[in-house]
């Protein structure tokens, strides 16, 4: 076959043994779903698309596998104070990793390589990045049960009764747990067994399709830090829960005491299974009841999501009483405990809110509908005075979401970037590193 055939032949349309053949058992697939499900199907994805600006990339994801853009990016990229953040992330990993004795050297290389490898990738690394604090909480969680007692301070077990007892007056936790009955177990199983274990993937998947592009990686750095935040109070100052209480009275505790699952166990044997009783048998953390991470995450969650959907702050509200509740219903943890994981998760949320966390525009429903935001609180006598934008994901940039930055722009009023400064569709450079979008005639016109 000369050239000229050649060329020809692939210019030519493919021919039938080069066709895709069509599977019988795959192409009925379809047709099992109801037409109008998958009628509604279309129309979502026509109306997500319609709603993507042609010239904006603010809400697009990398879908690049080359390393050299990450090479790429690491170049370009203009350090920063916040870049100190994954110094920390990396001693916290290793601490826990040379602490920990199960897995073996060889699973804790092939576990280090493959994450190595997603932050090599771009179109997984900014997934990634985000997610790193609440991955290095998981590993610095799973270590506490192999750290030895010898090196652990003297676990506290009369302070949270007495400053139960002096803030409220009363033992809450036994007032509440003194009744039970097996629709209550049921009631206070939900939340706390059930809910709570599948609301941060629910949370991020709402802020990812209807917050503005950022909120969901704010809140997944904000849930990573306030958790690693927690387990560090839990090591350095270890209090008994309520059950301990009930078992044991005020005796003094040591670690050799295995954990307990209180008013689950009632669960296990409502159903006829043994998940949470071996479960909080096993705990690595059995004396961590200050401060309560279950009321924690659900403070974090409802402020996020107030953040996003205002209009059902009072559903939020509600679910975190319902927690609560449902965690001294259980003898799992005292009322000061709670409150202590709910000023926790504020510090955390209103830290990002105000140098992170985009904020909400009205007249936007989805993502997509986005072609800048805003960060930070409006300054008095600007509508929008101080206006933070950057694009989360950049596809054509040199540089990414590596750290997170803010940059800075005046406006005299509405919604959009001033004038005078530069559009983020036309920016090359990724604004997590905090190029400033006005210029410095700008700034000077203003002033």
């Amino acid at each position: 076959m000369n050239k000229s055939s050649y060329f020809a032949f692939l210019d030519s349309p493919s021919p039938p043994m080069l066709s895709r053949a069509k599977i019988p058992a795959l192409s009925s697939i379809p047709t099992l779903i109801p037409h109008r499900v998958r009628r509604k199907w279309r129309a979502t994805k026509s109306r997500i698309r319609s709603r993507q600006s042609p010239t904006s990339s603010i809400s697009s994801l990398q879908t690049s596998f080359s390393s050299a853009d990450t090479l790429r990016s690491l170049r370009t990229h203009h350090w920063s104070f916040y870049d100190g953040q994954y110094l920390i992330l990396a001693i916290v990993a290793i601490f826990a990793l040379s602490v920990m004795e199960t897995p073996g050297p060889f699973a804790k290389t092939s576990v280090a390589a493959l994450l190595m490898l997603g932050l090599v990738l771009p179109i997984t690394r900014q997934f990634l990045l985000p997610f790193l604090p609440a991955l290095t909480w998981l590993l610095l969680f799973y270590s506490c049960k192999f750290i030895s007692g010898d090196y652990r301070p003297p676990i506290w077990v009369r302070v949270l009764p007495a400053l139960e007892n002096i803030l409220y007056g009363a033992n809450l936790s036994n007032i509440l747990s003194a009744h039970k009955h097996v629709v209550l177990d049921v009631l206070a199983w939900l939340p706390y067994g059930i809910a709570h274990y599948g609301s941060p993937v629910v949370v991020c998947i709402c802020l990812f399709i209807w917050g503005p592009p950022g909120t969901m990686p704010t809140f997944a750095r904000a849930f990573g830090y306030m958790n690693i935040a927690g387990v560090t109070i839990q090591l350095l100052f270890p209090c008994s829960p309520p059950w301990y209480e009930n078992l044991y009275g005020l005796a003094p505790a040591n670690y050799s005491v295995p954990g307990d699952a209180a008013g689950l166990k009632a669960i296990d044997k409502l159903f006829g299974i043994d998940l949470y009783t071996s479960g909080f048998h096993a705990s690595p953390m059995v004396f961590g009841a200050f401060p309560s991470l279950h009321s924690g995450w659900a403070t974090l969650e409802t402020l996020f999501m107030g953040h996003v959907f205002p209009r059902m702050m009072p559903v939020y509200i509600a679910y975190t009483m319902w927690l609560w509740w449902a965690t001294m219903y259980l003898s799992h943890h005292y009322a000061v405990d709670l409150v202590a994981g709910s000023l926790l998760a504020g510090i955390a949320y209103f830290f990002a809110r105000a140098k992170f966390l985009p904020r909400v525009q009205p007249d936007k429903e989805f993502r997509w509908d986005y072609d800048y935001v805003e960060i930070g609180e409006p300054q008095d006598g600007f509508s929008y005075g101080m206006l933070d934008i950057y694009e989360e994901f950049h596809p054509q940039s040199d540089s990414d979401e590596w750290t997170i930055g803010s940059s800075s722009s005046y406006s005299s009023g509405g919604r959009s970037p001033s004038a005078g400064s530069r559009s983020p569709i036309d920016d090359t450079q990724s604004l997590w590193e905090g190029d400033t979008l006005a210029s410095a005639s700008d700034h000077e016109q203003m002033r």
